[in-house]
């Protein structure tokens, strides 16, 4: 936290250095109480069982829509499930062993490490095979209360496992088998949650706690959740608009709403999203403009030299011996047919020279007949 102080207004503003929402807890207390004692009035009118716990959420509202889908994980300090929670583990097939025999290392391995909220060890193989059919997967979706998996097949699960653990919010949590200090990362996953944050809508909620705790229990919860979410969603804290606590039947209770400074927070930091995303926009448009334009001087150069370049006169060597030509067998040779236009030729030749003659005797006999007249 940090002063910061208006020369004319004389007026001093305590600003956070985080994006950390700063939540009033005797307000977040009282709205626990009235959320309590409502729940007990309509329990005591429903008669419901005592271990039926109704679920506590928090609905979070913000100023602008998410561009992007997120999901936030939440370690809670009370956690939010019983011992006799349904814990399911999906592993990795281990190489050169069945699944009987990766299934039991597993289950040794949780032993070891001192993991006991694990209930049942399905391996990648079991889950193909035996959970392919529809009705298999709905079974098993309703046995267990949270599923997790293995980091090395988190990406594999998806296609395999169907689209009613996401409907239901009851998709596979990754784990790193190999972590060192896996009973700690298990226990936050399984005792913590998560929050589900969509683009499209402004709202979103996460389950924080349940009605078998008590105030401040619920409170600690509840103030850690927010902490959590105001530092890791896109916008920060600045995109909260509201925050409400309530139940599956009771009335949201706000406990924290912001302020308008908040909005034109958002906006400039938007704009300059905007800004910078236009700016890289136009420095890869101008490096790909720098490179067609480079691409015809190029060309244009190797054209102008490819005219430029005279062909360089080389000395014709003389062999010093001759080659040897390739002797021909005279049987192999045949005589070769003489053209027949050389015929034709002749033959108008001849018809010339007659012609020629026939005329000088026709021109001498015209003469005699003329002096003897």
């Amino acid at each position: 936290m940090h002063m910061r102080c208006e020369g004319s207004l004389h007026t001093c503003i305590m600003e956070s250095t985080r994006d950390e929402l700063d939540l009033d807890r005797s307000q977040v207390k009282k709205a626990v109480q009235a959320l309590q004692a409502y729940l007990k009035s309509t329990t005591s009118s429903k008669k419901l069982l005592i271990n039926e716990g109704q679920a506590i959420s928090l609905l979070f509202t913000q100023w602008k829509i998410p561009k992007k889908e997120q999901t936030i994980r939440i370690p809670l300090p009370n956690g939010l499930r019983t011992e006799s929670g349904e814990v399911c583990l999906f592993t990795r097939d281990e190489p050169n062993m069945t699944s009987e025999q990766t299934e039991k290392f597993y289950k040794r391995l949780l032993v070891e490490r001192g993991v006991k909220n694990v209930t049942e060890v399905i391996p990648f193989k079991v889950l193909r095979t035996e959970y392919k059919p529809f009705e298999a997967k709905r079974r098993l979706l309703s046995n267990f209360d949270i599923f997790l998996s293995d980091a090395r097949i988190r990406r594999r699960l998806p296609s395999h496992i169907g689209k009613h653990f996401y409907e239901r919010k009851k998709s596979p949590l990754s784990v790193d088998l190999k972590s060192r200090h896996l009973a700690r990362d298990m226990e936050r996953l399984i005792q913590g949650t998560t929050l589900s944050v969509s683009k499209k809508g402004s709202c979103c909620m996460a389950r924080v706690a349940h009605s078998g705790m008590t105030a401040d229990e619920i409170v600690e919860n509840v103030v850690t959740a927010v902490s959590t979410i105001s530092t890791k969603l896109e916008m920060k804290g600045k995109n909260i608009k509201i925050i409400h606590l309530k139940s599956l039947t009771s009335v949201a209770l706000p406990i924290y709403t912001s302020d308008l400074s908040h909005l034109k927070l958002v906006e400039v930091a938007q704009k300059k999203a905007t800004v910078t995303k236009q700016a890289q926009k136009r420095k890869i448009e101008n490096k790909n403009t720098e490179v067609l334009d480079k691409i015809p001087k190029e060309m244009e150069a190797e054209n102008d030299s490819e005219e430029e370049e005279i062909p360089q006169l080389v000395p014709i060597e003389t062999p010093t011996k001759k080659p040897r030509q390739e002797e021909i067998p005279k049987k192999g040779l045949k005589k070769v047919p003489k053209p027949t236009a050389g015929k034709g030729l002749k033959k108008i030749r001849k018809d010339k020279k007659m012609a020629k003659k026939t005329s000088k005797v026709t021109a001498l006999g015209l003469k005699r007949k003329a002096k003897v007249k």
